[in-house]
C-alpha cells in the first residue's frame, strides 16, 4: 500500500492483493516496538539516554544496534558505541526492562495496538520479530509514525534521527556501510543505495525475513507499506530498489 498524508488526512494511492490478511511482519515490528519506546518516553516513565544494560549500554544503544550485542544472546560483543552491530537481542533486551515481568503483547496492545486502531495484529514470539498482521494495520502504524497525534512530535523527531550517525554496520541483507546511520529503532537511509531505493536521506524504516517492509518520509508525508507470502531473498534485494523507487513517485504525484 502507497500512501499519503493531506493535511493530516490519509490518502490511499494504490494498494494491490489482500490488505486483510494476516502475515508475519519479522523485523518491522521492531517499528512498533520503538513506537512503544516512544510512548514510554512520553509517559515519563522511561528515557533514551538510561543505562538498561548489559555493560552500560543505554535504550539508545540498544535500539540503534549500537550496543556492541550480537545478533543473538551469547554471541560475540564489542564494545558500546564503537560498532553497529543489528541485534535482536538488544531489542528484546530492552522491551524486557521495560516490561518486567509483564507481558509483553499488553504491553505492545496497551502502548500501541488499541490507541492506532491496529486491531488484527498480535504477537506469535519475541517482540523483535514476532508480530502478525495485516498490511492495512501496517500502514496504520506508519501513518503513527508520519502524522504523531498519539506521541509528540519532538520524541518522534528523535527516535527517527541517526543515533551517533558516523558509525559503520551492516544492513542484513544488504552488506556492509560506511557510515550506516540508523534512528532509535528506525533504519535511516542516509546515503546508503539499497532497499530504500532514491528515497531522501531523512526517509526511515524497517523491512523484514518474511518480505514485510515499512518505508516512510515525515518531511514528505508520504509512505510505503507490504506484507508478503515470499520471505527475504536474492528477489528483494532486486526488486526493492526499483520497487519502492517508483512508489515514491506515485506517492508524490509524480
Amino acid at each position: 500500500m502507497v500512501f499519503r498524508l493531506d493535511g493530516g488526512s490519509v490518502a490511499v494511492v494504490e494498494q494491490g492483493g489482500d490488505q486483510e490478511a494476516e502475515r508475519a511482519w519479522a523485523s518491522v515490528s521492531k517499528m512498533a516496538v520503538a513506537l512503544a519506546m516512544c510512548v514510554e518516553v512520553d509517559w515519563g516513565l522511561h528515557n533514551v539516554t538510561e543505562n538498561f544494560g548489559p555493560r552500560g549500554a543505554t535504550l539508545s544503544n540498544l535500539l540503534s544496534h549500537s550496543s556492541g550485542l550480537g545478533l543473538e544472546e551469547g554471541d560475540p560483543f564489542v564494545p558500546v558505541g564503537s560498532k553497529r552491530i543489528y541485534s535482536n537481542y538488544g531489542i528484546d533486551h530492552a522491551v524486557k526492562v521495560v516490561v518486567n515481568e509483564s507481558d509483553v503483547g499488553e504491553w505492545l496492545e496497551d502502548r500501541v495496538f488499541r490507541g492506532f486502531g491496529m486491531d488484527h495484529t498480535h504477537l506469535e514470539g519475541r517482540p523483535s520479530s514476532g508480530l502478525v498482521g495485516p498490511t492495512r494495520d501496517l500502514a496504520r502504524l506508519g501513518v503513527a509514525w508520519l502524522r504523531p497525534d498519539g506521541i509528540a512530535k519532538a520524541t518522534r523527531d528523535r527516535f527517527i534521527k541517526p543515533f551517533i550517525p558516523a558509525l559503520d554496520g551492516i544492513v542484513p541483507g544488504f552488506g556492509r556501510f560506511t557510515p550506516c546511520p540508523w534512528g532509535l529503532g528506525p533504519e535511516v537511509r542516509g546515503d546508503k543505495q539499497h532497499w530504500m531505493g532514491d528515497w531522501p536521506e531523512s526517509s526511515f524504516g524497517h523491512f523484514g525475513q518474511s518480505g514485510a517492509l515499512m518505508l516512510l518520509n515525515a518531511d514528505e508525508q508520504i509512505g510505503v507499506v507490504a506484507t508478503s507470502t515470499e520471505k527475504f531473498g536474492a528477489w528483494a534485494v532486486e526488486l526493492w530498489p526499483r520497487w519502492t523507487s517508483e512508489m515514491r513517485s506515485l506517492a508524490l504525484g509524480s
